[in-house]
């Protein structure tokens, strides 16, 4: 995931600043909230919300075969964090 410093507020900034937050992730696509230098969530730009959302609602209809496919299909390296198949199907649901 590419998260540059431009993309980042703290969470302090986002509950003080919201409107220029939501301007932000508007222009960016979306913005990562960090609480205490952790990251703690994200704001989509409903853009990019409705362009996601199209990719988890394919997720969604997919078997458990397809998933399983698909899983294996990601990649193995340089990834950060490597969903299990559980976890795919738990998130899914």
């Amino acid at each position: 995931m590419n998260m540059s410093t431009t993309m980042i507020v703290s969470n302090s900034d986002m509950i003080k600043n919201y409107k220029t937050c939501r301007e932000m992730a508007e222009r960016l696509g979306k913005i990562f909230v960090l609480k205490n230098n952790q990251p703690d969530a994200v704001l989509f730009s409903i853009a990019e919300y409705e362009r996601v959302a199209v990719f988890m609602e394919y997720l969604e209809s997919l078997g458990e075969e397809e998933i399983v496919k698909f899983a294996d299909s990601l990649p193995k390296e340089g990834v950060r964090k490597r969903y299990s198949i559980e976890q795919l199907r738990h998130d899914i649901k």
